[in-house]
């Protein structure tokens, strides 16, 4: 059976994982809200 607590221990996350966080924050990336707001300022 597994011992959850040791495994947890031993868990290193990803570089990859970093990496792509670190890039993704970088990133000017559009969400709902602001699309919303493209949207209507067109429909204007």
């Amino acid at each position: 059976m597994l011992n959850f607590e040791e495994e947890l221990k031993k868990f290193k996350p990803s570089l990859e994982v970093e990496d792509i966080e670190d890039a993704v924050y970088q990133e000017d990336l559009s969400d709902v809200s602001d699309l919303l707001k493209q949207v209507m300022e067109q429909k204007k």
